[in-house]
């Protein structure tokens, strides 16, 4: 019996009948499974070259289900040998039918009303396959600053990524952060929201998931969302229904891009650094 073979068996659930590879994931090995008992998705990766990251994945996608999006159920995470697993709902795709881009604005509003008392989250997790730090802060800018931007200026400074015309951008960025975004109650954010962690379902809902969540500025996911396109129209109206964004939120994606942005400098390297610099130019 193989590895997979034996990870399905330690979860229980039915006889095991077929396995499919799922592309299109740079991180973990993904896998359709179907059993007895049903189909499931299951991801594998190293246990101890990513510690934890299912499990705080599990806790991601749990918050994320109390919004009204469909959201993948976690059901098991654990560890075989020094490989990691997470077992979740299988969620069928679909097709995009009228008032999908509403619907989906909609959920996206609703989510970020979801609130806590501070800026941050009680654990921390992963966006990617970087580790990101969660300390909850009472102020927006301090924890952006604190927790986002100097983390990943570190990491650019270790991997030779970070030029002085970068670092004295975030240093006069820094000075005036505080007064740039606009004073809003922490927001549920998703975290990673780009295209490819969304889809529509069978039934022609929208649906999250790969989540990086954490309590935040709610403009973060919208600068996100931003960075690669991917988004239908009529979203932004729908959001503004149920809550609505303050004005100047367009001419603010440009700083809530930095953090996503920076991520990908220590990822990738290459013409990130330009956009980043790009991104700075105002400061």
């Amino acid at each position: 019996m193989n590895q997979l073979e034996d990870i399905i068996e330690e979860l229980d659930i039915g006889t095991l009948l077929s396995t499919r590879t799922i592309s299109g994931g740079s991180i973990n090995d993904s896998f359709r499974v179907e059993t007895t008992e049903g189909e499931f998705f299951l991801k594998l990766n190293s246990a101890s070259r990513l510690p934890n990251m299912f499990e705080a994945e599990k806790r991601g996608l749990e918050l994320l289900g109390q919004s009204s999006f469909i959201v993948p159920k976690p059901l098991g995470v654990g560890t075989h040998g020094d490989t990691q697993f997470i077992l979740m709902q299988w969620v069928e795709k679909g097709a995009p039918e009228d008032g999908f881009w509403n619907e989906f604005g909609r959920s996206l509003a609703e989510l970020h009303l979801l609130s806590s008392v501070n800026f941050g989250l009680n654990h921390d997790n992963y966006i990617g396959s970087l580790n990101q730090k969660n300390s909850e802060h009472e102020n927006w800018a301090d924890f952006y600053r604190d927790e986002r931007l100097i983390p990943q200026m570190n990491l650019a400074d270790k991997q030779g990524r970070l030029s002085q015309r970068m670092r004295v951008g975030f240093e006069t960025l820094f000075l005036e952060l505080e007064s740039l975004f606009p004073v809003e109650k922490p927001s549920l954010l998703h975290g990673d929201l780009w295209s490819g962690n969304m889809m529509v379902t069978a039934d022609g809902s929208p649906s999250i998931f790969d989540p990086a969540v954490y309590f935040g500025h709610r403009e973060m996911d919208l600068a996100m969302m931003a960075l690669f396109g991917g988004f239908g129209n009529g979203w932004i109206d729908a959001y503004n229904e149920v809550y609505p964004l303050e004005s100047g939120w367009r001419e603010r994606i440009p700083i809530g891009q930095l953090y996503p942005l920076m991520v990908h400098v220590n990822l990738f390297g290459g013409g990130y650094v330009t956009d980043v610099l790009h991104a700075l130019k105002q400061f």
